[in-house]
């Protein structure tokens, strides 16, 4: 993908898509917030969560229980311990993927950064 077509990001957006930052939790403008549309990248705007799939995991980020099919990349962060994902298209860092806590029927938790993401809200494109 050619980098020009990327998006502008501030110096903390690209600390967190480029650097594999965090927001600190409970800052994200997305972490408490519930209206209908899709989340896409910030770096390149492809889809990646619809609403409907976000829950208050009370976090302190946002999370999903699952992802546009196709969007997310999940990959062993370099801790060794959790699953990285980030944005299939772009290669993004949007955040980790945590399984098993059964807080869904799905039984994962997208933990996403705010600051990974843009909100289009539904019936805009």
């Amino acid at each position: 993908m050619d980098k020009s077509s990327f998006n502008e990001l501030t110096a903390e957006e690209r600390n967190v898509i480029e650097g594999k930052g965090t927001e600190y939790p409970f800052t994200g403008e997305y972490d408490d917030f519930y209206q209908d549309g899709i989340f896409t990248c910030r770096r390149c705007n492809a889809e990646l969560y619809r609403s409907d799939d976000k829950f208050d995991a009370h976090c302190g980020w946002p999370a999903f229980d699952k992802e546009i099919t196709g969007a997310v990349k999940k990959l062993l962060d370099a801790d060794g311990q959790r699953i990285e994902c980030e944005c299939a298209n772009c290669g993004g860092h949007l955040g980790h993927v945590f399984v098993g806590e059964n807080l869904t029927p799905t039984n994962a938790r997208h933990c996403i950064n705010s600051l990974s993401m843009k909100f289009v809200p539904a019936g805009q494109s």
